[in-house]
């Protein structure tokens, strides 16, 4: 009977929640249906990932169905690409030109047909003796690599220009669920960074060092796992995206759209006296129709003019307003928490970093200090 050891063990666990997590994804009333079914597919790919680590502890007789399995590791990476685009952009939909994100995978099984896919059991075990120094095996592990570091790389490029049309744009306080997806890609990175120099060990014939720094990757890989479970029992339902439509500021000034000093006055009035801020979704398209004003000539004024961000425009006016009801003696018995969503915040977290940013003092503190 084979020994089970440490790292069959956090394989079978992290297999476990991985499938537990993607059928609590699949199951979940959400409006985000296309990046909960990415998401959990992306979990479930992981999970068969991860099963490789204990498998060989049934059977080390290899097939067709173990070749096809060990090929599937093309396919996570382009749909947790997919996942980010969806969460970062509302009106993201799957289109057949999406396809051609599965090519390397296709183009991998091609070079896996003559030598494992049409050999018989004896050949396949021959094979599967110098596992490691089959070019297909080389090939498998250099282009899979290459692949992780474009997509993380275009993962990063896409939520840094979300993040900067949603600051333009959007009051809402889920722009701290940016921060979880900015972490998740983060943790990927460092993830399969670790996984990189395990497999360069393993080549380098370091087999003691490879061994712990398996054991390394599986308990990071384990942490990482339960994390996906904390957020997602935490916010089921995951991010409010921006429209991929929607310009940055800086086109609409290429587009020479003008701005004069009534408006400002006009806008800061509306600010101070009917509170729009208080909305916790405001956003600069609602702000615009409003106050009847182009939405354009709006995001070029606040951007440019003022010199903010649409999102720190909008929250210093629900700091300024947490900071009088802070300072009225007779509202001491009001809550940080209620305060808080009566200005139009609708995170603990995010208000107190916006409060910190604008008066260099946290909520309790500057409550204590009136």
């Amino acid at each position: 009977m084979r020994e089970v050891d440490l790292t069959t063990i956090i394989g079978i666990i992290s297999t476990f929640i991985s499938l537990l997590l993607a059928i609590f994804i699949f199951s979940v009333e959400s409006k985000n249906k296309i990046s909960n079914k990415l998401f959990a597919s992306f979990l479930v790919l992981n999970a068969l990932e991860f099963s490789g680590w204990f498998t060989h502890f049934f059977s080390n007789i290899p097939n067709n169905i173990l070749i096809a399995k060990i090929l599937l590791a093309y396919l996570p990476m382009p749909i947790f690409y997919l996942y980010v685009l969806s969460v970062c952009y509302s009106d993201f939909k799957l289109k057949w030109n999406h396809l051609w994100h599965i090519t390397p995978y296709l183009i991998a099984n091609l070079i896996f047909i003559p030598r494992f896919y049409l050999s018989d059991a004896s050949q396949k075990m021959k094979l599967f003796r110098n596992y490691n120094e089959l070019y297909e095996i080389i090939f498998l592990q250099v282009s899979i690599h290459l692949q992780i570091i474009i997509y993380i790389t275009a993962g990063f490029i896409v939520l840094n220009r979300a993040r900067k049309i949603f600051i333009e744009n959007y009051s809402s306080n889920t722009l701290e669920t940016y921060k979880w997806l900015f972490q998740l890609l983060l943790f990927s990175a460092i993830l399969y960074g670790i996984a990189l120099v395990k497999n360069i060990l393993k080549y380098s014939g370091q087999q003691d060092i490879f061994h712990t720094s398996q054991i390394i990757v599986g308990l990071i890989v384990l942490s990482v796992v339960c994390w996906y479970v904390l957020k997602a029992l935490r916010y089921p339902n995951l991010f409010c995206g921006v429209n991929s439509k929607t310009k940055l500021v800086t086109t609409l000034i290429d587009e020479k759209a003008t701005v004069n000093s009534e408006e400002i006055e006009q806008l800061t009035s509306y600010m101070e006296t009917e509170k729009p801020y208080l909305n916790p979704s405001l956003s600069i398209r609602n702000l615009a129709e409003e106050i009847e004003m182009n939405s354009r000539n709006l995001s070029i004024l606040i951007n440019q003019k003022l010199n903010q961000h649409f999102f720190d425009f909008v929250n210093e006016y629900r700091i300024k307003e947490a900071m009088e009801i802070l300072g009225n003696p007779t509202k001491k018995e009001v809550t940080i928490l209620e305060i808080l969503y009566e200005v139009g915040f609708n995170s603990k977290s995010s208000f107190n970093t916006a409060f910190k940013k604008h008066t260099g003092k946290t909520p309790t503190e500057f409550r204590k200090s009136t």
